[in-house]
């Protein structure tokens, strides 16, 4: 069973959600009504709004005003809503349960799913223009979120993933440590580089912290694949071992998985010396992440 969200780290995570939620309520509601924007909103819903609240965290601790991250946070949860979406489709992963309701796809249609992902990233840049970030900060979030989740990074992640499910030989260790610092990772690491981005402040603490619990996220996911109960997680399980797909649990098995993840979140919680007890809830946060059952 999952071990209990600390209190302090469990109320500013609800917290950062329901803003966040607010936030993307509003920004999908002013769209024309219609099927896709039912898709959008629906595709936004849910969650659990880690990569919002690492946007949050890192800006609280570098003196950025709750105002200047919000959008920063809901611009984050946009964009990795369109990524589920995406690829949830039958040319991708091909998932018809996200966040235990049918996918997009599947709930509507392919060329809906598709339209809903093209319009939420849309919606992502548009909301990094809000004249509270600053226009400076701005031209640094904008450009690092282009690369966080394109051609090198993110879509670059998932072309790898879909190149090695046709590939003679499984993927070694290093080659799927590579591709989810892509897929799964350039996203929380842009998150969590957000703060000193905005604040144009020293970036290498929080980027380490990203790096050790994104790859940590990444083998919790994989463990759960394994383990995990579709009732709690919300989506299908055991697919990878089905498919015959490498992975961290089938290249280290189900212990050095573990082992290899709470390394990983050491890492991550050394790399927060320099703010002291101030990243308290990241702390708590990247334990969550290799103890959660969803």
């Amino acid at each position: 069973m999952q071990a209990p969200l600390q209190a302090p780290l469990q109320d500013r995570l609800g917290a950062v959600k329901a803003q966040v939620q607010a936030a993307l309520d509003r920004a999908i509601g002013a769209l024309p009504p219609g099927e896709l924007r039912d898709a959008m909103a629906y595709a936004c819903a849910g969650g659990k709004g880690i990569r919002a609240f690492l946007v949050m965290e890192s800006a609280r601790l570098h003196g950025v005003s709750d105002a200047a991250a919000l959008p920063v946070a809901t611009a984050v949860e946009a964009l990795h809503a369109y990524s589920l979406v995406h690829d949830d489709l039958p040319a991708m992963d091909d998932d018809d349960l996200r966040r235990g309701q049918p996918t997009v796809h599947v709930k509507w249609s392919e060329a809906t799913a598709i339209l809903a992902g093209d319009a939420l990233q849309s919606l992502a840049f548009g909301l990094l223009a809000d004249p509270a970030i600053g226009d400076a900060a701005t031209r640094r979030l904008v450009s690092a979120f282009a690369q966080a989740v394109g051609g090198a990074g993110m879509v670059w992640g998932q072309a790898l993933d879909i190149a090695a499910e046709t590939a003679r030989q499984p993927l070694t260790l290093a080659q799927i440590t590579e591709l989810q610092r892509g897929k799964t990772g350039a996203l929380i690491r842009f998150a969590a580089i957000a703060g000193p981005l905005i604040a144009d402040a020293d970036m290498a603490p929080m980027a380490a912290y990203a790096d050790a619990v994104g790859l940590a996220f990444q083998i919790a996911d994989d463990i759960l694949d394994v383990t995990g109960n579709e009732d709690v997680t919300g989506k299908r399980v055991g697919k990878d071992v089905a498919a015959g797909k490498a992975t961290f649990v089938s290249l280290l098995a189900l212990d050095g998985a573990r082992a290899e993840a709470a390394r990983l979140i050491d890492a991550a919680d050394a790399a927060l010396e320099p703010y002291g007890e101030g990243a308290g809830n990241l702390r708590h946060l990247a334990r969550f992440v290799i103890e959660r059952d969803t």
